[in-house]
C-alpha cells in the first residue's frame, strides 16, 4: 500500500499569539512550531501501522518553506520512509489542497491521510478539497480504520452513535482522536531521519481564492464574580441577567 500523509506546521499551544502589519499577518517571532498534532498522532501513526501490517510505503507531504524542515524531519524520525516539501507559502486551504492533489495525482497513492484539522486555523476543509480534486471518496473525522484488500472499513462518531462506512481505494481520510496512539521518536529513528530523502518540489501555478482582511485576538476574559454561599438571591439574579450559555 502506497500512503501519503499530509503534514503541516502549527504553533505550539503554549505560544503567545500576536499579529503584525496592522493585524493582517501572524507574528512568528518567538513562536515554537510543532507538527500539527492531528497529522502526527493520528494520521501519520495510523499510516505507519498500516505499513507494518499491509506492507508498502509512507511518504509525507508538506506545503511550506524551508522553515518546515524541522517538523518534516520529526515525521521522518517517527517512521515515514521519505518526505516531500512543496516549496511555497501555504496561502489558503484551496491553494494547499491543489498543491497536494497535484503531487498525489502524479504519484498514484492508494491512500491519502491527514488530520481532521490544524490546531491554528481549525478549518477541516483541506481533506475534502483534496478528495474532490482527485475525484476519489472522502471519509472525514474517522476514529478507526481497518483494511481488507482494496477496501477500507472506517468508523466515525456521529450524533448519538458511531457510523461505519466502507470505501474502496484510492481514498482520502481525515483522522480524529481514536485513530491511533501517539508515538515518540526513539534515538534510532532520530538518527535515521537525518539521511532519509527529503524532496523539494516546486509549487503548481495556481491562484488563491481568499484574502486575509484582519486577524483579531478574542476579547479578554472578564473578572470572576464571587458570590457568598449565603447570598442565593444575588446568585440567581446574576444567572438571570449576566450568565451566558456557551
Amino acid at each position: 500500500m502506497k500512503i501519503l500523509v499530509c503534514i503541516s506546521k502549527a504553533p505550539d499551544t503554549t505560544s503567545r499569539i500576536a499579529f503584525t502589519d496592522n493585524g493582517t499577518a501572524f507574528d512568528e517571532n518567538g513562536v515554537q512550531f510543532i507538527v500539527n498534532p492531528y497529522d502526527e498522532w493520528y494520521a501519520l501513526v495510523r499510516a505507519l501501522e498500516l505499513k507494518e501490517t499491509q506492507g508498502g510505503s509512507v511518504t509525507t507531504v508538506t506545503v511550506g518553506g524551508v522553515d518546515c524542515d524541522p517538523i518534516i524531519r520529526k515525521a521522518l524520525a517517527i517512521g515515514s520512509d521519505d518526505a516531500v516539501r512543496i516549496n511555497t507559502d501555504p496561502k489558503d486551504s484551496l491553494f494547499v489542497a491543489k498543491q497536494i492533489a497535484a503531487y498525489a495525482k502524479d504519484n498514484a497513492f492508494d491512500l491519502v491521510l491527514l488530520g481532521k484539522e490544524t490546531i491554528d486555523y481549525n478549518g477541516a476543509v483541506v481533506g475534502g478539497m483534496v478528495a474532490e480534486l482527485l475525484d476519489v471518496p472522502f471519509v472525514s473525522f474517522a476514529i478507526k480504520m481497518e483494511v481488507n484488500g482494496s477496501t477500507a472499513t472506517l468508523e466515525r462518531e456521529v450524533q448519538g452513535g458511531v457510523e461505519v462506512v466502507e470505501a474502496n481505494f484510492p481514498l482520502v481520510v481525515s483522522a480524529a482522536k481514536g485513530m491511533a496512539e501517539q508515538r515518540i521518536p526513539n534515538m534510532r529513528g532520530i538518527m535515521a531521519a537525518r539521511t532519509k530523502p527529503l524532496q523539494i518540489v516546486e509549487a503548481q501555478d495556481v491562484s488563491t481564492s481568499t484574502t486575509i482582511v484582519r486577524y483579531e485576538l478574542p476579547p479578554a476574559k472578564a473578572a470572576v464574580k464571587l458570590v457568598s454561599a449565603d447570598n442565593v438571591a444575588e446568585l440567581v439574579e446574576l444567572l438571570h441577567k449576566e450568565a451566558k450559555v456557551i
